[in-house]
């Protein structure tokens, strides 16, 4: 069950009282895996602490190489907008599943992407598919947004159904209807690829995008992770101003302290951490409170799960955070229109949630987050948006200490530029 809410649900500033920060548990110091993802996995974090340790002796974070303008029209410009998502979202495969959602054989996600109703599905075999979620009789909604579970995928309004690959199984009362080509009539297809327990979607049913060159050197690093292992808890859904205006919060952790701080910043260091790209995609690692008293302890006694809190960032919108506990948010931001998105917090657990204490650890563990993001984050950026007509004609600075915001916002020009390109 998708649950949702509205920028408007929110408790007044001045009686609002932050949620406990959840208890947090290593995963990656407990994780023996000898296969080579893994082995490389824990290399890289026990090397990343030694980065991030520095930057704590220093009082120091990752700086680029100067600051960054960005004109306010280009989060406003309904043209751009639409410019944006034909360069971005309907060019690049989007990562619109965690593998955990479609847990087993007959299994399914379906969400809206810019108006499209896309459908997933995992077939007897195991085998994940993609299609436009509209039947092809007339066009109806097969499925409702939501996980879940289903042998076949029966139409509501005429009972036309298909199987898991979108293959046509069944006409109703065919005799009367007339003969019907399965094969013509058979969903339409979206190219679609899972790796490293992330789930692919391409909106152009004519691409075919190759998901080991889109994700590079990073893929392994995703694949040491063992998301495809974990298992679903629980989806909750916010909307969410603009994208980019959403996104910039994901990208940077300056805001802790002023933003969080009886929630995010009693967990994490403000202002410090250290920054890596692979491609359009990006990893932030902030700087953890335990690693004060870590400062002295042998590399092999630091623990990254408890140090370093690592968010590996999925181009165009897919943030992991947690991956080396036992406890993961996702958070997957999908565009809606020029002026609204929608975030879908996704919690995996690298263990089921069996018994009653389990379970309510879990929920306020994704309910921590929820709050945070709709209370702290999204009230902000909210704010920033209805700012935006105002601020037309003039431009937002990005520092040095916000190289995440830099990546991304050179990431998405470079991509308008190609498009623009290709079509003189």
């Amino acid at each position: 069950m998708v649950q949702t809410s509205s920028p408007e649900i929110r408790a007044d500033d001045a009686e609002r009282q932050p949620p406990p920060a959840p208890e947090y548990s290593s995963w990656i110091s407990q994780d023996r895996s000898t296969d080579p993802a893994s082995v490389a996995m824990r290399r890289e974090a026990a090397e990343l602490v030694e980065r991030v340790m520095e930057h704590y002796r220093a009082n120091t974070t990752h700086e680029a190489d100067g600051q960054w303008t960005e004109p306010v029209a280009n989060y406003s410009d309904a043209d751009r907008w639409q410019r944006e998502m034909d360069a971005v979202h309907r060019t690049h495969p989007l990562p619109l599943a965690m593998s955990a959602e479609l847990p087993g054989p007959n299994t399914y996600k379906a969400l809206d992407v810019l108006g499209i109703p896309v459908l997933i599905t995992r077939d007897r075999q195991g085998v994940v598919h993609a299609m436009i979620n509209a039947c092809r009789h007339r066009g109806a909604k097969i499925i409702e947004p939501g996980c879940g579970v289903s042998k076949r995928l029966t139409c509501p309004y005429h009972s036309w159904s298909y199987d898991l690959a979108g293959e046509l199984r069944g006409v109703y009362a065919e005799k009367t209807f007339g003969d019907v080509s399965r094969a013509e009539r058979s969903l339409v297809r979206l190219p679609a690829g899972e790796r490293a327990g992330i789930v692919f979607v391409s909106l152009d049913p004519a691409a075919e995008p190759d998901l080991d060159e889109w994700l590079g050197d990073l893929q392994p690093l995703l694949e040491g992770m063992r998301l495809a292992d974990c298992h679903h808890h629980g989806t909750k859904e916010l909307t969410s101003p603009n994208w980019k205006v959403t996104l910039d919060g994901y990208l940077e952790t300056y805001h802790f302290a002023s933003l969080h701080p009886k929630t995010v910043f009693e967990t994490n260091l403000s202002n410090m951490m250290a920054h890596d790209t692979w491609g359009p995609h990006q990893r932030l690692s902030a700087a953890l409170r335990p690693i004060a008293q870590a400062v002295d302890l042998p590399p092999d006694q630091r623990d990254p799960g408890e140090l370093v809190g690592a968010i590996y960032w999925l181009y165009p919108g897919l943030a992991i955070a947690g991956g080396w506990r036992n406890k993961i948010a996702v958070s997957l931001v999908l565009p809606r229109t020029a002026t609204e998105s929608v975030t879908q917090q996704i919690i995996l657990l690298r263990d089921p949630a069996v018994t009653e204490e389990e379970r309510h650890a879990a929920d306020k563990f994704g309910e921590w987050f929820y709050e945070v993001v709709r209370d702290e984050d999204y009230a902000t950026t909210y704010g920033v948006q209805q700012g935006l007509a105002a601020l037309n004609g003039t431009d937002f600075v990005f520092g040095r200490n916000e190289p995440g915001l830099q990546h991304f916002h050179r990431t998405v020009h470079a991509h308008l530029d190609n498009t623009a390109r290709a079509a003189r």
